[in-house]
C-alpha cells in the first residue's frame, strides 16, 4: 500500500533518541500500572513521533543525510498520507487506552510539529523560536505528555514542582541537544532558506553554546537530585554523562581545527551516546529510587 521509501521516512529507530523524556517521567510518576505504561510508550514512540518524522520529512525533501538516515530515499505522496494514518493512529489509541485529555495533548504535539515544517508557517525557518518551539515541545510539553499517559491523572495533577521541575530540566537538555542535530545540515538548510539556530550561531558557535549550557543545565538536574530525592543520585548522573562529555570534547577538538568533522556520522554518534546515557540513567533512577523526599509531603 505504502511504498518501502515512505515507511523508511518515518525512522521509527529514531525515537530512541527521544526515549530519555518518557523515562524521566517514570522515574518521577508514583501511580504507575503496566497497561498505561506500555500503551503510552507505544502510542509516543512508535505512532506519535515516526508521524511527526514522516511529515517533516515531506515537506523537507532532504536529499542529504538527516537523522536516523544516511541516504534519505525521494518522498513520495504516500508519505505524506502514511504520516497522518500514523497520526489518526495515535489519537485513536489515546482515546481508547488511555484518557481524553491524553489524546488531547497528542493532538497539540501533532499540530505543533506539523507547523514546524509545513511551508505556509515553517518554524524551522525562524531560528530562535524554531529552537524554543522544540525544546518546549520535545521536552517540557512531551515530559507532561508522558506523566498524564504514565499515571492516567487529570491536568490538576500535572501542576506539582515535582512534575514542573523536572519538565522544565527536560526542555533545558533540549535546548542544548536541539542545535547539535543542526549543526551537519547548514549547507542544506540555507539553500532551503532555514535559518535555524545553529546555523545562525556558527559550527565552533554551536558547540561552544551547547558545551556551555551543558554545564548549566547539568547543575540543574543535581540541584533537583538533592532537593528531591532520598538518595544522592547526583554523583551516578555525572557518571552516565562521562561519556557523552568526553565524546563531545573529542568531537570539538576536531571540528576546532577542521569544520568539516560536523558531519552525520559524528551527530549520530553523539545522539546515540547521549541517548545511551540518559536512558540507562533514568531506568536506573525509576527502579532504585524508593520515594521522593518531599513528593508527597
Amino acid at each position: 500500500m505504502f511504498k518501502r521509501s515512505s515507511w523508511l521516512h518515518l525512522r521509527i529507530p529514531f525515537s530512541y533518541y527521544l526515549m530519555p523524556v518518557f523515562f524521566f517521567s517514570l522515574a518521577v510518576s508514583p501511580n504507575i500500572s503496566e497497561k498505561p505504561l506500555l500503551w503510552t510508550f507505544i502510542i509516543v514512540h512508535l505512532f506519535l513521533y515516526p508521524a511527526s518524522n514522516g511529515y517533516n520529512s515531506y515537506f523537507d525533501k532532504d536529499e542529504k543525510s538527516i537523522g536516523g538516515l544516511k541516504n534519505p530515499p525521494k518522498v513520495s505522496k504516500g508519505l505524506y498520507y502514511l504520516a497522518l494514518f500514523f497520526d489518526v493512529i495515535a489519537l485513536v489509541l489515546a482515546v481508547v487506552k488511555i484518557s481524553v485529555l491524553f489524546a488531547a495533548l497528542i493532538f497539540i504535539y501533532g499540530l505543533v510539529s506539523k507547523a514546524y515544517s509545513h511551508p505556509a508557517i515553517r518554524l524551522k525557518k525562524y531560528p530562535v523560536g524554531g529552537w524554543l518551539t522544540v525544546s518546549f515541545f520535545q521536552g517540557f510539553f512531551t515530559f507532561v505528555m508522558c506523566y498524564v499517559g504514565i499515571n492516567r491523572f487529570p491536568f490538576e495533577n500535572v501542576l506539582k514542582p515535582y512534575v514542573l521541575i523536572p519538565a522544565l530540566l527536560s526542555s533545558a537538555m533540549l535546548l542544548g541537544t536541539y542545535p547539535m542535530t543542526q549543526v551537519y545540515q547548514h549547507e542544506e538548510d540555507s539553500k532551503r532558506g532555514d535559518k535555524t539556530f545553529s546555523l545562525m550561531l556558527g559550527i565552533r558557535g554551536t558547540f561552544l553554546f551547547v558545551g556551555a549550557l551543558f554545564g548549566v543545565v547539568s547543575a540543574g538536574y543535581i540541584l533537583y537530585f538533592n532537593s528531591y530525592f532520598e538518595k544522592n543520585y547526583a554523583w551516578p548522573f555525572l557518571i552516565a554523562m562521562a561519556p557523552v562529555v568526553m565524546f563531545f570534547l573529542y568531537w570539538f577538538v576536531r571540528i576546532w581545527r577542521d569544520e568539516s568533522k560536523a558531519d552525520h556520522k559524528h551527530t549520530m554518534w553523539l545522539n546515540f551516546i547521549s541517548a545511551t546515557c540518559l536512558n540507562a540513567f533514568f531506568i536506573y533512577l525509576f527502579l532504585d529510587s524508593t520515594q521522593l523526599l518531599q513528593m508527597f509531603s
